[in-house]
């Protein structure tokens, strides 16, 4: 029988480089734009930077995305192809493994048998895969879709405080900057603890006070540069 019901663990892989692209996106170039601006940036020098860590940020997280969950990869792989071994050299045992995987569960021994039986002669390296090693379809590693998620949210997300800079009146630039990145930055937490089945004022509040933060100390290093240089 088909299984169409939907959990949420299956948003994980893409929920969570979306969350991490696009929060790091306003995070960073709007923390950027602030340490120019504090520095005594005019407004084209704080154009030149936030395009400038707008795509370098993108291009830095899709490649880190891609390493990271392609490694991830590989140990899936090499734990496949060993698995994939010792049922070919040792069947008895694995049978005798997945039993004890079962019994472990709380199965008797003798449907424990019955269930290791069925599941290896229908399956078994996914059996073992499954229960075993505990892989499946739904959290198995993909890292072209981690690393283009990253990258468009990153994009998306830097894309805002840079927006609001360029239209922003001059004098009031790094306030406007600073309102619109923490308010994006709350509804971008909100949204994704809602969508992982978390409360949302909490993913809201400390996405907020981590964006705040960051925005603050790149303010006060670009200022204390900016009067060094001055």
């Amino acid at each position: 029988m088909r299984h169409d019901e939907l959990h949420r663990s299956e948003r994980i892989g893409w929920l969570r480089a979306a969350v991490l692209g696009a929060n790091d996106g306003i995070v960073s170039t709007a923390s950027l734009i602030l340490g120019v601006a504090a520095a005594g940036g005019g407004r084209a020098e704080v154009a030149v930077a936030g395009i400038a860590g707008l795509v370098a940020g993108a291009m830095s997280m899709a490649a880190g995305e891609y390493v990271s969950v392609s490694s991830q990869a590989d140990t899936e792989q090499a734990d496949l192809m060993r698995e994939r071994g010792e049922l070919a050299a040792q069947w008895e045992s694995e049978v005798e493994e997945l039993k004890g995987i079962y019994m472990a569960r709380g199965l008797d021994a003798d449907l424990a048998a019955q269930v290791a039986g069925q599941l290896m002669a229908h399956d078994a390296l996914g059996a073992h895969a499954r229960d075993e090693l505990g892989l499946s379809e739904i959290h198995n590693a993909r890292p072209v879709q981690a690393a283009f998620a990253s990258a468009g949210t990153f994009a998306v997300g830097a894309g805002l405080p840079l927006a609001v800079a360029l239209l922003a009146p001059e004098p009031a630039l790094a306030l406007t900057v600073v309102i619109a990145s923490l308010l994006c930055l709350g509804f971008l937490g909100g949204l994704a603890a809602k969508t992982g089945g978390a409360k949302a004022g909490i993913g809201a509040l400390r996405v907020t006070f981590w964006g705040a933060l960051a925005m603050a100390l790149t303010w006060a290093v670009g200022a204390l540069f900016g009067t060094t240089v001055s």
